[in-house]
């Protein structure tokens, strides 16, 4: 019998308009669900609006009065990115919170953005800091939390700064690493910078822990054909309850960071099972590569040298 991973009371959100990134699938979706059934409109940008179509009806299948906003981002894409805050920036709604979620993890072989990026650095790192900057007017009208995804693939490693992209040597979980340390420790000095330039946006993370999510599945944009032996086994773990979570219960960390009253600006939130592989929601310490506030910096000033986007 699997072991409860109990789940989350989200407050009413009737009044909050949100933004989930990756909500076409996996994790995002499932934020969306819960976000969409507890009265917050939701802004789900995805990179196919068919499968967005096909996830919007899924919503409003189990909550017919679903307030959704579908609207065409690719977040390996820096012009995509421009478009998509322009068109919320016309649209002027403040923006009360906004779930960076979406990812890419291990392409077997090195591909790069539009932009030329290596591709989990350029997506999930860069995307989403160029998607914060470019929605930060809304965001401060909005006095929004930020709720960043990161992985415990970021409990140990570092940022390869003499060679951010993977040009010299690609190794796919070693750039996935790096992407999702990237990713935590821009959540924390988003929460510092805010802090001291008055923006009024707070900002935490949050992990999903294990699940058999379509990260290690077969994703023929990655280049990857066929799912993973991993995904497999962590398939055949989760419907048995052993170890790693569901897609349910991986959820709850970033809807409890994300939502919660009692969540805490710049903290880290996980499955609390032993090894935080699954189980139900919790803070936890940050792990050592996204204590380094020095990297933190650095890596803020390089992203927006990168991307063209500064913030403030």
């Amino acid at each position: 019998m699997p072991r409860s991973t109990h789940d989350l009371a989200v407050p009413d959100l009737t009044t909050r308009r949100t933004v989930v990134t990756g909500a076409s699938d996996g994790l995002g979706l499932r934020i969306t669900t819960r976000l969409a059934a507890a009265g917050a409109e939701v802004v789900m940008p995805v990179r196919n609006m068919d499968k967005g179509d096909r996830a919007a009806a899924a919503v409003r299948e189990q909550h017919p009065g679903a307030r959704l906003v579908l609207e065409e981002l690719d977040l390996s894409s820096l012009a995509s990115i421009e478009a998509f805050g322009d068109r919320l920036r016309d649209d002027g709604a403040p923006i009360h919170l906004l779930v960076n979620n979406a990812g890419v993890m291990t392409p077997p072989e090195r591909r790069t953005t539009t932009d030329g990026f290596e591709l989990q650095l350029g997506t999930n790192h860069l995307g989403h800091f160029a998607l914060t900057g470019r929605l930060l007017p809304l965001l401060r009208a909005g006095r929004a939390r930020v709720t960043s995804q990161t992985s415990i693939a970021a409990r140990r490693g570092s940022i390869g700064w003499d060679d951010l992209n993977a040009v010299q040597d690609y190794d796919g979980m070693r750039s996935y690493r790096q992407s999702k340390i990237a990713c935590g420790l821009f959540g924390l000095e988003l929460d510092r910078r805010s802090r001291a330039a008055g923006w009024g946006i707070t900002s935490n993370l949050a992990h999903p822990g294990v699940a058999p999510t379509s990260l290690l599945a077969a994703r023929p944009e990655v280049g990857r054909a066929a799912d993973t032996r991993d995904v497999r086994m962590i398939r055949w773990l989760s419907e048995r309850g052993l170890a790693v979570g569901t897609v349910e219960s991986a959820a709850l960390p970033a809807l409890m960071a994300a939502t919660s009253p009692t969540a805490q600006d710049g903290e880290l939130y996980g499955p609390q099972w032993p090894g935080n592989l699954g189980g139900p929601p919790g803070s936890q310490r940050l792990w050592a590569p996204l204590r380094r506030a020095e990297d933190a910096s650095r890596l803020w000033d390089v992203s927006q040298e990168l991307t063209g986007v500064t913030f403030g």
